[in-house]
């Protein structure tokens, strides 16, 4: 998948010791943790929200600047003259216009790895949801079934094991390498994807379409980029085993909606386990917010918010700060 790389670029002098940075964190309720104070000279602003309106406003004064999912386009950054950082308190940066930033001399980093363990966790979680039917049968408890059953159990929905099942991989960074290890531990064949529409195969890879055809699980973890966008549609589920699972912890628009809801509904799939969609929060009228459907489970971009993965989050923040201040900077984007 195609990933941000370091550019030749300019950024403004590195100010002296007794220079005084401008902090405004725009989306301080994102993350509930604890940042500790850079250690440089510093202001420290920080909103519990900010709305698309507001942004401009709070970003005049500002020399770096910490977001989460703002976006942070031209419009709002060519009213802040003397921003020279923009620290995004996440690994994806589609919110962020780093065309406009490398011209202006505006660095951007982000943070990586951080969530690795919580958010693939949250894949195998959907995964076993999903070949459990785990849904079904909570329902089918509630609704009383289980105490008019004839026998001991209650044997109304089907139930597949992970062990021996194939699992493939599409996006191989941080995540996609810690959800293979997930995978390997319950027994799953492994299949690694390459790049979608790649000419070459990489070793230890398997091409894109083959590994929609062999899966039994697809799981998702790939950067949102121009060209992963839309990724999945109709053509590509039809590639898939009419058994299978998608599973998307990544971003909401790798996948077309529409094509997924038919994906299930004429089953062309068997399930699919989301946790982010293409608008956040979705609108009262999304498709995939359609939970009539006993195989499609969606949860509410929650798969990297684990209490341990949002303090890494918080401390690797402020290390991406102090590192840039001191002349090093890590993580950059531009």
């Amino acid at each position: 998948m195609a990933t941000p790389h370091s550019q030749a670029a300019w950024y403004p002098a590195i100010p002296t010791v007794d220079a005084m940075e401008t902090i405004v964190f725009l989306e301080r309720d994102t993350v509930q943790a604890n940042f500790r104070r850079p250690h440089f000279a510093h202001e420290w602003v920080e909103y519990a929200d900010s709305q698309a309106d507001q942004v401009a406003e709070r970003l005049r004064d500002a020399s770096i600047v910490i977001s989460n999912k703002l976006a942070l386009r031209e419009h709002e950054l060519a009213q802040a003259p003397g921003l020279r950082l923009i620290a995004i308190a996440a690994t994806g940066f589609d919110c962020v216009d780093l065309e406009y930033c490398r011209a202006r001399g505006i660095a951007v980093c982000n943070v990586r790895g951080y969530a690795a363990n919580s958010v693939s966790e949250h894949a195998l979680m959907l995964m076993l949801a999903l070949r459990r039917n785990l849904l079904a049968y909570r329902a089918d408890v509630e609704a009383g079934e289980w105490q008019h059953s004839k026998q001991f159990c209650l044997l109304t929905h089907a139930l597949q094991d992970l062990r021996g099942s194939t699992l493939g991989i599409v996006g191989f960074g941080a995540i996609g390498q810690a959800m293979a290890r997930l995978g390997e531990s319950v027994g799953m064949r492994l299949l690694i994807s390459e790049n979608k529409g790649a000419s070459e195969i990489r070793k230890g890879r398997t091409s894109f379409p083959d590994v929609l055809k062999q899966s039994d699980i697809v799981s998702v973890h790939a950067p949102l980029t121009t060209e992963t966008r839309g990724m999945f549609g109709r053509s590509e589920f039809e590639l898939m085993k009419r058994g299978a699972l998608l599973i998307n912890t990544a971003r909401g628009g790798l996948l077309q909606d529409e094509a997924l809801l038919e994906a299930l509904r004429e089953g062309l799939i068997s399930g699919a386990g989301v946790d982010a969609l293409d608008a956040e929060p979705p609108p009262e009228q999304h498709p995939l917010l359609d939970l009539k459907l006993p195989n499609l489970i969606v949860t509410p971009h929650v798969a990297w918010v684990s209490n341990e993965a949002m303090q890494a989050l918080a401390d690797q923040v402020i290390d991406n700060l102090e590192a840039f201040v001191s002349g090093q900077p890590r993580n950059l984007l531009t």
